[in-house]
């Protein structure tokens, strides 16, 4: 097992809470699948697993309400599906005519310096981890990416940068607070019907221990 600590940050961010059907509401600090796609958009292999053992929050939580437009319809499978099958068809969808105002409670002006472990899929042994351990590192030392992180939505971008000494680093904010129940991952024991999984986010002294989490379906 290799632990890996990268710190990210951003202008904005939302991790959007399940429970809102219309308005984006964000968790009040970065989920720990949110954590998973940083290290994911950096290296992913279908050997390997990230798993979120730690979130610092570097920054004192503020928020800002934003009203943007979006599309209100998503591209049909079907009709992609038909086009493909008969080798034309028209996918677009017109933003003029699709489009509805939202609002949107967000985060501004976030940094957390997440702590992940890479580890083998499914328990087996991986044959090279000296491989994976230092692509990793190379890839984050030089910031590249297979695509750009994002803080919780993808027009949030992530800046990132890889912690090679976590404790030399300054210390998380000096905030303690209960966050209530938050999204922990999605469950993909069933591929085609993943199911969320839940935990009590306790933050104590600016830092949420995930070792130690119990995790609900």
């Amino acid at each position: 097992m290799t632990s890996f600590c990268l710190e990210v940050s951003g202008d904005f961010a939302c991790f959007t809470r399940p429970e809102m059907k219309v308005e984006r509401v964000s968790y009040d600090v970065m989920t720990p699948s949110a954590a998973r796609s940083v290290f994911e958009a950096i290296l992913w292999k279908p050997a390997i697993r990230w798993q979120i053992r730690r979130i610092e929050v570097l920054k004192p939580i503020r928020w800002i309400s934003v009203r943007r437009n979006e599309v209100a319809s998503k591209a049909s499978v079907r009709n992609a599906q038909t086009a493909m099958s008969a080798g034309k068809g028209n996918l677009a969808l017109y933003v003029e005519e699709d489009r509805q105002q939202r609002a949107g409670l967000f985060l501004r002006d976030v940094a957390y310096r997440i702590h992940a472990d890479l580890l083998p899929v499914d328990g087996d042994a991986l044959g090279n981890p000296a491989k994976y351990r230092e692509m990793f590192q190379r890839r984050a030392e030089k910031g590249q990416c297979v695509n750009q992180p994002y803080l919780g939505c993808r027009e949030f971008a992530a800046r990132f940068r890889l912690i090679a000494d976590p404790a030399a680093e300054s210390p998380a904010i000096d905030e303690t607070r209960d966050l209530g129940w938050m999204l922990f991952d999605m469950d993909f024991a069933v591929a085609d019907d993943p199911k969320p999984r839940f935990f009590r986010a306790d933050m104590q002294r600016g830092v949420i221990d995930l070792s130690t989490a119990q995790v609900t379906g």
